[in-house]
This record gives C-alpha cells, structure tokens and sequence, in this order.
C-alpha cells in the first residue's frame, strides 16, 4: 500500500510527453486474461496487504454465469446480474433463473466489449427502471452507451438508448462503464480511453478517459463545470483518466470513490470531485507494457494524487462501501475487487477517511473478483470473471 496526499487545484496542463510515450501492445490490458506478465517500475516497493481468512465465510448464490460483471438488488430479495457476453440473468428465490431476461440491448462483445454494469433508478419501487451500460457499435466504430428501461418481472419494456459516448473509438478495450447516482438524481458514469487513445484523457472535446454527470433522463445537468465552455463537452465531470472499472458514493461521508487501472503498476483508488484532473497518461505511477515510460512524472501542478496507487497491479474492479450490520468491524470500509491478483481487498478507512491498513479476503479461491456490493441485507456479494463465474455472499463465520 501506498497513500498520497492530493495535490491542490492547478492550471489545465496541456498534454506534451507524446514523444515520450513508448509504442503501445494492443494485445495486452489490464483488463484481460491474456496480459503480459505484470511487475513493478522501479523502487518504491509497495508492502503486501494482509491475508485474512478468518471472520468470515461464503456461500455459492449461483453459477454457471459467462463472465458476470454486476449485480443490483431488487425490493424482493432478487438480484439481477449482467453478463459480459450481452445477457442479463435473474437469481429469484435463490436460483438462478434459466432463461435471460429480454429485451436487453444488441451489445458489441470482443476482448474487454460487452455488458457492463447494471444500476437501479433510486426510485426503482416506484417506476420499475434500470440502467444498463455496455459497448455498442462495430469493432471498427464502437463505444460506451447507457440504455434505460422499465423491468417488469421477466423482460425490459420501453427500454431507450439515453446517451452514447463520443467520439467512437476502433479498439475493444478500456470501456469503463460503472455508474453510480448521486443524491441530486443526477448519476456519473465511467468512460475508458479506448487503450490506444491515452491522449484523449486530456481533451475536453472528447469523453474518453472522462467522467461524465448526467441527468437521470441521459441529458446534461445545467450546473456541470463545462456547461457553456467553447471546446468542452458538457456532460464531462472529471478528466484525465485511463479504465476506471470502480465507482461507489457514499452517502454518509458525501464520498464519490472510484478506482482505475493502470498500465504496468499505478492502478488507483481516487475521491471524484468535479472538474479535477486526475492526470492520465501526464502523470502516472505505472509503466508501459513494454517497460517503457509512460510519463517522467509522477506528480505535477494541477493534477490529483490519488488517495492509494497499487503497484504493482492488482487490476481493480468493482468498489463498495460497506455500511452494513453483519461485519460491525467492516464498517466504512471500502472494498475492491482484484482481476490479477484474484482477491478482494479491503480497504480499511478511519472515522476521517484517511487509510489505515488493507487487507486481502478470498486469495485462496484463485479466482478473479469483477464485482463487489454492499447488499441491503448487511452482507457483501461479489462476482467472479469466469466463463463458469459465480455469485457469492459473505457471511460472519459461524453467523
């Protein structure tokens, strides 16, 4: 582990290290099975969290699920699950219902392309509307859109396309696509720089590698930092980064959190706050692929910090706060799912927020974790990226 603090507001930094910036292996990302061999840049050495076994156990929900990515809580218990490969399942009365749930979106599958996250309108009870949000397009023109439909037991109805990502991009990797609401009604989502379009993360004319805030109908709130800025897409809330795959808000601590991948080393756990530039590929504490740099620099005036960087890469995915009742030890905590090193980890915060310590939960299962949530009935749930994935709960040991 190791923290930064962050640094304070500074001037736009335009983007001049291309020259420096070794030549990319499109075969290799964060975000794959295939990936070359991960290791750290040069010193500093970050400590290994600790192993806990104990406290806890978990129970298989499902399985047989092809790469499960998210999962949302229905009122009844139900919980809707998406599969990367462009199918949305329901696990109902604890079993995972045979048949997919229809009228879900044509998805752009490939590589890292697929369904994404699934989200709940927060007055689900009342309207019945979820969010989904996948890669659509061809694999010469694609990108991150967000569809919203009424699901009524069985099958999406009414369902309409509420944003796209622009511009479309030729690559099947880096598509972010968490998202999350925040207590205004308004929800941010995620949006990767396309892998080959790293200098995209710093161009306002372009929602790669961005942040987007949007209203609950896809159009863009009037108090976003852009609105109304020549050379500046509206809906961009955040800028400068890579593939953020976590995103979570809290709402006692009024935290937006989210966690990104980095290349070789350098993934990272940040606080979202508007108009922040979080640095990508300007500043970065991970390597190219190739062992090159990426950039010289670790730090520069006017970027963030983030509050943890990881390296070498645990490739980060899916992010929960958990509040609940079950583990009282666990409470405000966040937890992270690991695709390379398959694990969850906890991040273990104080009553300011600030890191204490970290810890790995499911090392010894050798599977890798894409999702985590904080259920509302106190347990943690999380979802493994296998072509056989599974859901589970975790329960207290002995509970």
């Amino acid at each position: 582990m190791i923290s930064r603090s962050n640094n304070g507001i500074g001037t736009f930094l335009s983007i001049l290290i291309a020259a420096m910036t070794a030549a990319i292996c499109a075969s290799a990302t964060a975000d794959t099975a295939s990936e070359p061999a991960r290791g750290p840049p040069p010193p500093p050495q970050p400590q290994p969290a600790k192993v806990i076994r104990a406290g806890y156990k978990f129970t298989e929900i499902a399985t047989g699920l092809d790469h499960p990515w998210s999962m949302a809580f229905l009122p009844d218990g139900s919980i809707l699950v998406t599969e990367r490969v462009g199918r949305l399942r329901l696990i109902k009365g604890g079993s995972l219902l045979p048949e997919p749930i229809g009228g879900v979106p044509a998805v752009h599958t490939g590589s890292q392309a697929g369904l994404f996250d699934v989200v709940l309108h927060p007055h689900f009870a009342e309207n019945n509307i979820v969010y989904l949000t996948y890669a659509a397009g061809t694999t010469a023109a694609n990108g991150t859109q967000v569809a919203r439909a009424r699901f009524d037991g069985s099958t999406l109805q009414d369902l309409h396309v509420i944003f796209k990502a622009l511009p479309l991009k030729d690559t099947d990797n880096h598509y972010g696509g968490r998202m999350a609401f925040l207590p205004d009604g308004t929800f941010a989502l995620t949006i990767g720089e396309g892998f080959e379009y790293r200098e995209k993360a710093q161009d306002l004319t372009s929602d790669l590698g961005k942040i987007v805030r949007l209203n609950e109908d896809g159009s863009v709130p009037q108090d976003n930092p852009f609105v109304g800025q020549a050379g500046a897409r509206p809906e961009i809330y955040t800028w400068g980064h890579r593939n953020e795959q976590g995103l979570t808000f809290d709402v006692q601590s009024a935290r937006l959190y989210e966690t990104e991948h980095g290349p070789r080393g350098g993934d990272e756990l940040n606080i979202i706050v508007a108009r922040k530039n979080y640095g990508w590929p300007v500043i970065t504490y991970g390597m190219d692929y190739s062992g090159a740099y990426v950039s010289p620099y670790t730090q520069r005036p006017g970027l963030e910090q983030p509050v943890i960087y990881w390296t070498p890469s645990i490739a980060p995915s899916g992010l929960a706060m958990y509040r609940g009742d079950k583990f009282p030890a666990w409470r405000g905590d966040l937890f992270v799912g690991a695709l390379a090193f398959k694990h969850l980890r906890r991040v273990h915060l104080d009553e300011s927020g600030n890191v204490v310590d970290q810890e790995q939960l499911l090392n010894d299962l050798n599977w890798r974790i894409r999702d985590v949530r904080a259920a509302p009935d106190g347990y943690l749930y999380v979802c493994t990226d296998e072509t056989d994935g599974r859901v589970l709960r975790l329960e207290p040991a002995g509970g």
